[in-house]
């Protein structure tokens, strides 16, 4: 009997099941060459959609849905200054997380966390590894937003600026917006006060930049995996202006370390949006659950990513017709990378072992694997015969 290793190598290995997204959809005239979606797929509590628009010359948004009958995984890994970091979270982190279920038994906040500092420990191990042949590897990072849904309650793990947000049925059938991440954004005053209790002994721990605050006047996120050069010393990148730092790092100017909250999924919960910050900079978080709310399921990811499109276009006095036919790169002048997941919520199906694919997607490359490893399962059928 293969181990649960051998088996995710296993499947790995197998040929790739194409699905193709990247062709015109006549009814909302989706065909961007540069937008990858699947419109509608079943998890253990309902039904998801996911889509991607590029921006930049090299998509540095990375994700991921992992589905099984006991548990749903979602990651959303925005990366800059390049996509390696973002590549190597969406090959790792979840690895990791199924690691360590197993060894405890079960999924919990701690594992989450150990999950998050076992892939940021593998990346800077890889920038050292690397440091002669790829010295800009040390200036790569990634947000990285982590929901998971298992045994009825909602874990999610944030670090950097994405954004995970539940769409909650209120009084008279009003959907009411609940965000459940907090964002690690300079641009904040309680993260420049937190960076500013943490160090204070820098004077430039945050700089005001060209009217935007910066963690040492370079980046706006204050917690990140990657990003080598802000967090030890032997990373410095001296050669390159952008990157040089004032003085040597005296401790770690950015942390692994994710914020995390959850709770049981209740029976106003209706769905959730997983998104990079290129979606929230074009809406809000109550324009966003009353799109979901208020249109059909199927394609609803790719409608989020259209309307923030058009709300770009608009603010460059453009129609959408024309933003959506630029290219690559330069693109990234009216919008960022934007990805999109919403999870459906259908209550009957809590606490019910639901007859759902296993699969493991891959968000924008065309990837779909059939997934006969699932930790969520493994976990599920430990905690069945310890309570026997």
């Amino acid at each position: 009997m293969f181990s649960w290793l051998a088996r995710l190598a296993g499947a790995c290995l197998r040929p790739v099941r194409q699905y193709a997204r990247m062709s015109k959809d006549d009814e909302d005239g989706m065909d961007d060459a540069l937008l990858w979606f699947r419109d509608l797929d079943r998890h253990s509590l309902g039904e998801f959609s996911i889509a991607v628009v590029q921006a930049n010359e090299a998509i540095e948004d990375q994700s991921q849905v992992e589905t099984g009958p006991h548990g749903t995984f979602v990651g959303i890994y925005d990366g800059h200054a390049g996509p390696d970091a973002s590549r190597f979270v969406c090959d790792h982190l979840f690895l990791h997380l199924m690691r360590l279920s197993r060894e405890n038994g079960n999924i919990s906040e701690d594992v989450l966390r150990n999950a998050f500092f076992a892939t940021e420990e593998g990346f800077l191990a890889l920038v050292r590894r690397t440091q002669e042949t790829k010295p800009l590897m040390a200036a790569t990072g990634s947000c990285c937003l982590v929901g998971v849904i298992w045994r009825g309650v909602l874990h999610v793990a944030n670090l950097g600026d994405s954004r995970a947000v539940m769409g909650c049925l209120g009084r008279s059938n009003y959907i009411v917006a609940d965000q459940l991440t907090r964002e690690h954004n300079a641009s904040l005053e309680e993260v420049r006060q937190e960076l500013k209790s943490l160090h204070p002994d820098d004077s430039h721990i945050v700089v005001l930049k060209h009217g935007v605050w910066r963690v040492k006047g370079i980046i706006q996120v204050s917690r990140s995996i990657g990003d080598a050069y802000l967090k030890k010393p032997e990373f410095a990148i001296d050669s390159i202006p952008k990157f040089r730092l004032s003085e040597p790092l005296r401790r770690p100017a950015l942390t692994a370390e994710p914020s995390i909250y959850s709770r049981p999924i209740r029976h106003q919960d209706k769905f959730v949006i997983f998104a990079s910050d290129g979606l929230w900079e074009h809406m809000t978080n109550q324009e966003a659950v009353e799109i979901v709310y208020n249109h059909p399921r199927a394609g609803i990811a790719r409608r989020l990513i259209r309307t923030a499109m058009t709300e770009a276009a608009k603010k460059r006095e453009m129609t959408y017709e024309t933003i959506k036919n630029v290219e690559r790169g330069i693109r990234r002048f009216f919008h960022d990378d934007i990805t999109v997941v919403v999870i459906f919520i259908d209550q009957e199906l809590l606490g019910r072992n639901a007859s759902v694919p296993e699969l493991s997607v891959r968000g924008f490359i065309d990837r779909v694997l059939p997934s006969d490893f699932s930790v969520l399962d493994g976990i599920a059928a430990h905690a069945s015969s310890s309570i026997r």
